[in-house]
């Protein structure tokens, strides 16, 4: 009983259920879209809080990789006639050697300096995609072709639902192994002090590279498949508001949460859908909600409800 509370069973096990049975109360096609991107933007947040939850490094140019994720996909199918698993698997390589490319002298940064550096690489590869129109489409976008397994085209809301919320289940059970492994440790180490991790052994150069590199990959995979899932990608994917938006969901589920990541991208990806009867106070509406649970859950969304629970059932809460 004890293991079903755990986060590595009980929690993937939670997670798999509302999988599971959400279709149940989706109504149409355009709720399944949301939830598509819901796991999508999920996926990425769940690699970035490996970055700034665990190894306390900031990122503001994640949208950059995720966008080049979409776009490798959608050349390499399009242009190329690639098969669309091989144009997937071919760009989380080439964003994971860019990524680690541009850590080791980035990563030497600390606080605002990282977080400009990290902005100015999402801001070359927008500019990039917007300039190079004749391989990327430029500012119009380019379609991309569907995905397919053998003779069976991965087309529809319904089938790309399966897919995203598969892809999410297998992201979350990656990092929650990788946290609880030596190098979860290690980056602990690092995000509570550099110098006394590196006075203790660590190599903190290697781990900061390596938790960089598994990020970027993360948002690689969840922009291939994006692009594949919408048929069509456009630069406002690599935009600075696109890698805010990232940010903002692992803080506001809570960072150093793996189910944190999910709950923020799911909150910052539905809520906007809900506000849109508002109209005009829809953004007045909206920031209140994420100033109210930043004044009052600082440390995020799920870390203070695990806290306060835990203080209720009369555990020390942290």
């Amino acid at each position: 009983m004890r293991r079903l509370f755990e986060a590595r069973t009980g929690g993937l096990l939670a997670l798999a259920l509302i999988i599971a049975l959400l279709p149940l109360i989706l109504p149409n096609k355009f709720y399944y879209d949301v939830a598509i991107k819901t796991a999508l933007n999920a996926l990425v947040c769940v690699g970035l809080n490996l970055l700034i939850g665990y190894a306390g490094q900031i990122s503001l140019g994640h949208a950059g990789f995720f966008a080049l994720g979409g776009y490798a996909s959608a050349i390499l199918t399009a242009r190329y006639q690639w098969n669309g698993f091989a144009a997937m698997a071919v760009g989380m390589i080439g964003v994971g050697l860019l990524a680690f490319v541009v850590a080791r002298p980035v990563l030497k940064l600390r606080g605002h300096y990282l977080a400009m550096a990290t902005l100015g690489l999402g801001i070359i590869v927008s500019i990039v995609l917007n300039r190079e129109i004749p391989l990327t489409g430029g500012p119009d976008g380019m379609p991309v072709p569907a995905l397919r397994l053998g003779e069976w085209r991965l087309i529809g809301t319904t089938t790309w639902y399966w897919i995203s919320g598969g892809a999410l289940l297998i992201g979350v059970w990656l990092a929650l192994n990788l946290i609880d492994s030596g190098v979860g440790r290690a980056l602990r180490a690092l995000h509570g002090s550099e110098v006394a991790a590196a006075t203790a052994g660590i190599d903190t150069t290697r781990y900061k590279v390596l938790v960089f590199v598994v990020s970027a990959m993360f948002a690689s995979l969840a922009g291939s498949l994006f692009a594949h899932a919408e048929r069509f990608i456009t630069p406002t994917e690599a935009g600075f508001l696109r890698s805010i938006e990232f940010v903002t969901m692992v803080v506001l589920g809570g960072m150093a949460s793996t189910y944190g990541a999910v709950v923020g991208a799911t909150i910052l990806t539905v809520l906007p859908q809900l506000l849109t009867r508002l109209h005009d106070y829809e953004h007045l509406a909206f920031g209140a909600v994420l100033i109210g649970v930043m004044i009052f859950m600082p440390k995020g969304l799920v870390p203070t409800l695990q806290n306060r629970f835990r203080h209720l059932v009369g555990g020390r809460p942290r």
